[in-house]
């Protein structure tokens, strides 16, 4: 049976060659080179734990979550909660996604950083991240392998911070050496979709110090946020729980406690 990652990245190539043949690439390099300022995630961590609050209208595992989902009001909202980033997913054909949603989404989300989530092949996908308002950008070592650091250098050069994501020990000694000043841990296995929080306590304490660290799917409650702060998590990414919430800023300041001021 073809895994679901495999399956995912032939819609993704096959998406990505209709873009290229419609916007060629000194286009989209000459709209991503416009000079603007890089949204700093960690302005808003440092006073407990961080959410990067997820624009997701569905998931492979799920289905539709939200269909009509409204990015630019999800990231106020959003925002009003405390976030400290808003991510979005742009992948289409199994999450929803759009590049239209990027841009609406950073547009609304105030000072804090919008993050491109989507499976990230190359360069031309790089500056079309930037090109849509993306002050950081997902990178998927299970899909880039050896040409993570390639693509971590790159996306700086277009004025953006890669969030570099694990899965195993070896993953996360590539992410070392990309030179990641963000590392996300995630707790779903791409080819299965099954989540397991464990893989989070299993990695965090081989992450590298010098790093963010992001914990990655599952993440529901109060308890499990604090656990994982515990263990060294700086930011959590959080998706369907948020998404599918009738009041997503209050679902944040839920998830979020009140850890900055009881230490835990």
């Amino acid at each position: 049976m073809q895994a679901v990652l495999d399956k995912i990245l032939q819609g993704v190539r096959e998406e990505l060659d209709k873009r290229k043949a419609a916007l060629p690439f000194p286009e989209v390099e000459k709209r991503a080179r416009q000079p603007r300022p890089r949204r700093d995630i960690r302005r808003g961590l440092g006073k407990g734990p961080g959410i990067i609050a997820e624009i997701k209208r569905a998931s492979p595992s799920r289905g539709w979550i939200r269909k009509g989902l409204d990015a630019a009001a999800t990231a106020r909202a959003y925002m009003r909660g405390g976030a400290c980033g808003v991510s979005v997913l742009t992948e289409g054909r199994f999450f929803g996604g759009s590049l239209a949603d990027l841009s609406e989404a950073s547009g609304a989300c105030g000072s804090i950083p919008a993050l491109r989530k989507d499976f990230v092949l190359d360069e031309y996908m790089l500056a079309e991240s930037r090109a849509f308002g993306a002050d950081l950008v997902l990178l998927i070592v299970a899909v880039l392998g050896k040409e993570t650091g390639r693509m971590v250098r790159e996306a700086s050069g277009y004025g953006m911070e890669a969030l570099v994501e694990v899965h195993d020990e070896a993953e996360m000694e590539i992410a070392a050496r990309s030179g990641a000043t963000l590392i996300g841990i995630n707790n779903r296995d791409l080819k299965t979709l099954r989540v397991d929080l464990e893989t989070s306590a299993r990695l965090l304490p081989i992450a590298p110090g010098r790093a963010v660290k992001v914990v990655e799917s599952g993440i529901s409650s109060l308890s499990e946020v604090r656990r994982f702060h515990a263990m060294g998590a700086d930011a959590f990414l959080v998706g369907e729980s948020l998404a599918g919430s009738a009041d997503p800023a209050e679902a944040i300041r839920a998830l979020r406690g009140n850890i900055h001021r009881t230490g835990a």
